[in-house]
């Protein structure tokens, strides 16, 4: 079954997976020394381990004032670090640095003394902090780790819904390929549509999560935070061409980023 989606004036179907909708042109190309000189070999290498990191793409991001305003707050993980976030902020996700498609994906909220770990379906309580430290150290077994502060998304129905906003390159300008809700599968926090999640309009979720009055402004304002994070990281990843933008709003409306992905499904 087909959705209907309109992106900047011009109508797209949506399918069962990521669509490939009518393009829609970012503006203001970004112009680099790079573009001048194409990487090498070697070089290439290096900025392909780079911009498969999470990491090293949020702390690219947060160089500009108008992106960074939407980032939570992230941290590589430690024990330390762990603690302050969940001290801060009662809830965290959990993510690997390296990674797609919400594997892996941990979500660990504190009440009072005992802290709840929630991964994939199964949640799970302990008494204390190093009862949970060492069930998460289960699950990330060997991998590098970031501790992002826990956003408490609008949702449908008890259902978080975040968005996806995919952008390519053609003929060397950044156009929109589509911008979809996914709606999380009950019972996950996850909403990646390989887990589970329904996508929708980006429209329909947001007149459903917030308030029909507020689509237009809310759409603009993702898409404006997708072109200036665009040209920024293309400053910096000369040769990407494909970018998958994760945003949700909080229940109050405010935008946020939660990671940009350069293989986007």
């Amino acid at each position: 079954m087909e959705q209907t989606l309109q992106e900047e004036g011009m109508e797209a179907k949506i399918a069962s997976s990521e669509p490939e909708t009518a393009a829609a042109v970012i503006e203001e190309p970004a112009v680099t020394a790079a573009s001048a000189h194409p990487p090498d070999v070697e070089e290439k290498a290096r900025i392909s381990r780079q911009v498969a990191s999470k990491w090293v793409k949020t702390s690219v991001l947060r160089q500009d004032g108008r992106v960074a305003q939407h980032i939570p707050e992230t941290r590589i993980f430690t024990p330390d670090n762990l603690s302050a976030m969940l001290a801060r902020y009662g809830k965290v996700v959990m993510k690997p640095v390296v990674g797609t498609g919400g594997s892996g994906v941990i979500m660990v909220i504190k009440s009072g003394s005992s802290y709840t770990i929630r991964h994939r379906r199964k949640a799970t309580r302990y008494r204390s902090f190093g009862g949970m430290l060492a069930a998460v150290k289960a699950i990330k077994r060997k991998r590098s780790y970031l501790v992002q502060r826990g956003i408490h998304l609008a949702t449908i129905r008890g259902r978080p819904i975040d968005y996806r906003v995919k952008v390519v390159k053609v003929n060397s300008r950044w156009v929109t390929r589509s911008m979809v809700g996914r709606l999380a599968n009950p019972g996950m926090f996850v909403t990646n549509l390989c887990r589970g999640g329904t996508m929708l309009s980006s429209a329909e979720g947001i007149r459903r999560s917030l308030s029909g009055s507020l689509v237009r402004r809310k759409k603009n304002e993702m898409r404006n935070v997708t072109r200036i994070s665009t040209h920024l990281l293309e400053k910096h990843f000369p040769g990407i061409g494909e970018l998958g933008f994760d945003y949700g709003f909080d229940r109050s409306g405010r935008l946020w980023i939660f990671e940009v992905n350069t293989r986007p499904h």
